[in-house]
């Protein structure tokens, strides 16, 4: 894929954990003004909201024929299939296979798929590929061929409980880590089979492909961050940046290396601009479109990158990169640490005590888009974003 497109040596999640994250890919939001500010677990009232616009949508009034296949992530498991609560249906989709978190009760024959709204019972195969074939068949058996398409595809791959097919994991045989590795091929092999299933329906020259990740790696389960500080869960580097590679035939030159900066929430503006569809003019956009980075070109952003991690370290809750100057803080927004980041890219070199200056300066511009961003977003965080509720929460918003 990356010999095909373009590689971001500094692609970002929106997040240091899944479910926000996700929320910002489909609307291009940063997830605390969104409403999907945490992990969506058990019990808990955030969800993405039924008032959120994503890409979906849009595309889906210009004619698009929508599908989303895999982990879906964005309301809670009380809310997970109830028609009450905001489905991929309510924000776009017409067809969908997902489940609420990770495939249960292994990646390997799960049995909590749900297809439209139906239980799916056991199905034979490990998820992503589970999740491939369905893509290749709605490509190929149920999209009406006239009609432009947007799919999505969340593997759960690598996403613990690891569960690798020996076939993968045994290429890596004698290697401490081979059951991971293999889980990794897994999932690469997965893309393989929708880029192929696009092949076959005829229209891989004319699709927009975008690959990425939610969070950084776990290092307990085998993932490693190349020497980034943190990992998921995490407003470091290790935490938030991710693999990003896209591919567009005729419009990205093939074995591009993209040094550019872009962040999840992008991809809204980014799919928008490509399909000729206008943004929401109601509402704050945090992203902006990546196109001029798929030729190294700088994008011009009103809004810095911003992270808020509320499972992080509470000397790392939040992060802003401007430019190549990145200030992390803590949760009460007391302590801080500053990096320039293009040099110091494993964050080892602290700068707030040397360059009290630079430092205010970025406490400033964190200030400023907290604070915006604070007033946008949901009232129940407020109280305590570390709050497990043990009980069935009822929606405030």
């Amino acid at each position: 894929l990356a010999s095909q497109g373009v590689k971001f040596t500094q692609c970002y999640s929106a997040c240091g954990v899944c479910s926000p994250s996700r929320s910002a890919i489909l609307t291009g939001r940063t997830p605390y003004r969104n409403g999907v500010w945490r992990h969506l677990s058990g019990i808990h009232e955030a969800h993405l909201r039924a008032s959120e616009i994503t890409y979906i949508e849009l595309l889906k009034e210009f004619g698009y024929e929508t599908c989303h296949v895999g982990k879906w992530h964005l309301n809670s498991k009380q809310q997970f299939n109830v028609p009450e609560f905001p489905q991929p249906g309510d924000h776009g989709y017409d067809y969908w296979l997902y489940t609420h978190n990770n495939a249960s009760p292994s990646h390997k024959n799960p049995d909590n798929f749900f297809r439209k709204g139906e239980p799916v019972g056991e199905t034979e195969g490990y998820s992503a590929q589970i999740v491939a074939a369905e893509a290749e068949h709605w490509l190929g058996e149920i999209r009406d061929p006239k009609k432009p398409f947007a799919l999505s595809v969340w593997v759960h791959e690598p996403h613990s409980p690891i569960a690798t097919d020996p076939k993968f994991q045994d290429l890596y045989a004698g290697q401490e880590n081979a059951k991971y590795m293999g889980n990794i091929t897994q999932l690469d092999h997965s893309l393989g089979l929708v880029m192929d299933a696009l092949e076959k329906a005829g229209v891989a020259e004319k699709t927009f492909l975008f690959f990425t990740s939610d969070n950084g790696p776990v290092a307990r389960f085998g993932g490693t961050t190349g020497g980034l500080r943190g990992g998921k869960r995490s407003s470091h580097e290790g935490g938030i940046r991710v693999p990003g590679v896209a591919r567009w035939p005729g419009h990205i030159n093939p074995g591009t290396v993209s040094d550019v900066p872009v962040i999840g929430t992008d991809l809204f503006a980014t799919i928008l601009e490509i399909a000729g569809v206008s943004l929401p003019k109601d509402r704050t956009i945090d992203g902006v479109s990546m196109l001029p980075a798929f030729e190294g070109k700088a994008l011009d952003r009103s809004l810095p990158l911003f992270w808020r991690t509320h499972v992080s370290q509470a000397d790392d809750r939040v992060a802003l990169r401007a430019g190549d100057w990145k200030i992390v803080g803590n949760d009460v927004f007391t302590e801080f640490q500053l990096f320039e980041i293009q040099k110091d890219w494993k964050e080892e070199n602290d700068l707030a005590a040397k360059m009290p200056e630079k430092t205010e300066e970025m406490k400033q511009k964190l200030f400023k888009v907290w604070k915006k961003i604070e007033t946008e977003g949901p009232k129940e965080w407020w109280l305590n974003e570390r709050q497990k509720p043990t009980g069935r929460s009822r929606l405030n918003y």
